[in-house]
């Protein structure tokens, strides 16, 4: 898939001068639903990702131009102990919330993703300087999911970090206690049947054994490959219908040992479980991840239950979900950048999608019509 195909249009729609908003109704951004954090880091390995990608000048200023709102928003949004507060409404004030470890480890891998893609050092301050305040509130990381994205941070920056005036021995000691709780967790809950870390399969699945894999990739050690690859492929087996089609798990009701759900299926849970099988891909250069990376990406142009694309690809814009009716016809943040990022973890590693055999732009039914 060429990398003309892809258009950041709709991401510079959904962004203003604060940062990318939440929500859309239909093509148009939902002002009143406000910004998340957790977009703003998403938007900032979008950018990285298709930065590394891009050679068309034009299109890498523009990048560079969205890339800046993205890393002032992560600024803002860290607070004075280093965590980082998600929700915001759109007059920039602050949502109550709890705090959330996923929030937290979504902005920490950007942060890092920044520091070691930029090159130049006034955007790579910015980075070091979150990166030197999260490092020590990343001890507080708890869920699995956090964890997960803590260990894929710190192994980045002990892989390819340069000095930021962080103790490496503290980014190390992290990243051990983070893998010692994800292969605790699968021992703890997997068995013959179920390969997995919890006791059902929820959302962001894929994130799970990406982590890992990242870990093996930078300290191969046995255990821990035999966990990724164990657990990669039983979400690979419980994310694939008839023919081979990628079948996200439905968040109307998950899936466990007695039930599984069909709908409504999320593009961020076809994302994540590209991003772990291209980690896969590069760990073990075995061409089976790399079709499961071809049949996430065609998911999104319609090889899916719904027979229907989501994926616009004339402005870069995703459908919000798959539901048994059809497609959410609105397209916010999370769905944009989760077409965007796995389209570019398929360019990554030269996997190529007939488009214009999937997309159909004039005769395709895409819930009744262009929304």
């Amino acid at each position: 898939m060429a990398s003309s195909v892809i258009k950041f249009d709709h991401l510079e729609r959904m962004t203003d001068d604060t940062g990318l908003l939440e929500h859309s109704l239909g093509r148009i951004p939902r002002r009143r639903e406000g910004y998340s954090t957790d977009d703003n880091a998403r938007a900032i390995w979008v950018c990285l990702e298709w930065l590394a990608l891009c050679q068309d000048t034009k299109t890498n200023e523009r990048l560079y131009r969205l890339l800046d709102r993205y890393l002032a928003f992560l600024l803002w949004a860290q607070n004075e102990d280093g965590t980082f507060h998600n929700n915001f409404f759109f007059d920039r004030t602050k949502e109550e919330e709890t705090p959330s470890d996923d929030c937290f480890g979504r902005s920490f891998w950007a942060a890092a993703m920044a520091y070691v893609r930029l090159r130049d050092p006034a955007r790579r301050e910015a980075a070091a300087e979150m990166l030197r305040r999260a490092i020590p509130a990343a001890w507080g990381l708890r869920s699995l999911r956090g964890s997960a994205w803590g260990l894929a941070a710190c192994g980045v920056l002990l892989t390819e970090g340069r000095p930021l005036g962080v103790d490496e021995q503290e980014a190390a000691a992290l990243a051990a206690r983070f893998e010692e709780r994800l292969l605790s967790a699968y021992a703890s809950n997997a068995d013959v049947r179920w390969r997995w870390y919890e006791p059902e399969l929820t959302y962001a699945n894929g994130v799970l054994p990406w982590a890992l894999w990242t870990a093996y990739r930078r300290a191969p050690r046995h255990e821990v490959r035999e966990v990724a690859e164990k657990s990669l492929a039983f979400l690979i087996d419980n994310m694939s219908g008839p023919g081979g089609v990628i079948r996200p798990i439905g968040n109307r009701g998950w899936c466990n040992r007695r039930y599984r759900a069909d709908w409504d299926q999320q593009p961020l849970d076809v994302m994540k479980l590209a991003l772990a099988a291209r980690e896969a891909y590069w760990a073990t250069d075995d061409g089976r991840y790399r079709d499961v990376v071809r049949r996430c990406l065609a998911w999104f142009y319609g090889e899916n239950d719904g027979k229907v694309p989501l994926a616009d690809p004339s402005d870069g814009s995703c459908c919000d979900g798959l539901g048994p009716n059809g497609p959410n016809p609105n397209r916010g943040a999370e769905s944009t950048l989760s077409y965007l990022l796995t389209a570019a973890i398929a360019q990554s590693i030269s996997v190529e999608v007939a488009v214009d055999e999937l997309v159909h732009y004039k005769t395709v039914r895409m819930a009744g019509a262009r929304v």
